[in-house]
């Protein structure tokens, strides 16, 4: 039973990564230049930016690409608004009228800095998307949902506080983070930082960190009939790398001293098994922990590793020096 259930399994993984494959013919070069020949436009007319970013382009998907770069590219993370909105959800969290109410309110002097200043929060991010797909004729949707990270929505997804899209291209729905896509926040600081893994990125390793509230949006038949469990935290760099955690399945794992535990990622890009890890962190350095049978099938990577010890354990995977997922693992005797 349990070869059938790792057949169906990596059947399943398959059918989900081919999404990423749709377009892989495409070369994004032309797309991605008509972006940067058009950095440091403004927002003052829409419908004249989405003609110049996309004239030139012959697909949707390539138009697409265009817009998203330059949305990526050319606005800014706003943590003062980000931080507002926040604070609200936290307050109205069991009023959502009076959240509604407050939101409609803000969202006119946040959309007013974003095209002022454009700077803005993951609602604005995914606006201009859609508008600017609206004038192309690309159907575009803002979906709103759990965004997961270190400090929300780990064990349980507890409040909305993110927003995506979902865009249509050759009659297929697909998923992409803009905000994400951007850069990150370091202390107070917004740092540009583009990562193409947040483009189009399969629904499976989506939904690990981005979780909507209407559940037809994970575009995944096994996810939408599967209930919600914390599953490993995973990071900008695991969409850099392409790569999905397979096993363990929870974030939160607990075994037995002497125990082996085993771990398996799927990835789509060829890596070099050497640079695999399993580390926890002392202070801010990294330290190995033992790892046998280390071995790449196909793109899938597994290996083990033994706890020897009880206790509590903060367990990284990383490739290189990127971390790609995050497990807490409790050792008894």
């Amino acid at each position: 039973m349990r070869n059938v259930l790792t057949i169906i399994s990596v059947l399943i993984l398959n059918l989900a990564f081919a999404q990423v494959s749709d377009f892989k013919s495409i070369d994004f070069t032309v797309a991605d230049n008509v972006a940067k020949l058009n950095n440091d436009k403004n927002l003052d007319n829409l419908p004249l930016l989405a003609h110049k970013l996309t004239y030139k382009l012959d697909t949707d998907v390539e138009k697409f690409r265009a817009i998203y770069t330059w949305v990526c590219t050319n606005i800014k993370g706003d943590l003062t608004v980000s931080d507002k909105v926040l604070h609200k959800r936290k307050k109205y969290k069991n009023d959502s009228l009076s959240f509604t109410q407050w939101n409609n309110d803000y969202l006119k002097k946040a959309f007013k800095k974003l095209f002022k200043h454009k700077k803005t929060m993951c609602t604005g991010y995914a606006y201009l998307i859609k508008q600017l797909c609206f004038f192309v004729n690309i159907d575009c949707e803002i979906i709103n949902g759990y965004g997961r990270s270190f400090d929300t929505n780990v064990e349980s997804l507890e409040l909305v506080n993110h927003s995506w899209n979902a865009v249509k291209l050759d009659n297929k729905w697909y998923l992409c983070d803009a905000t994400w896509s951007s850069g990150y926040f370091l202390g107070n600081i917004f740092i540009e930082d583009y990562n193409d893994g947040y483009f189009l990125t399969e629904p499976t390793l989506f939904a690990k960190n981005h979780i909507p509230k209407d559940k037809k949006w994970l575009l995944n038949n096994t996810l939408i009939d599967s209930e919600y469990s914390a599953s490993p935290l995973v990071y900008s760099e695991t969409f850099k790398h392409k790569t999905l955690p397979i096993s363990p399945q929870n974030m939160h794992v607990e075994l037995k001293k002497g125990e082996h535990l085993n771990f398996s990622f799927k990835t789509l890009e060829s890596i070099d098994i050497v640079k695999v890890s399993l580390v926890q962190f002392v202070g801010i350095n990294p330290v190995d922990f033992e790892i046998n049978n280390l071995k790449e099938d196909n793109g899938m990577v597994s290996f083990s590793t033994t706890f020897k010890h009880k206790g509590f354990y903060d367990v990284h995977l990383a490739i290189g020096d990127d971390v790609v997922a995050t497990y807490t693992v409790k050792v008894t005797k």
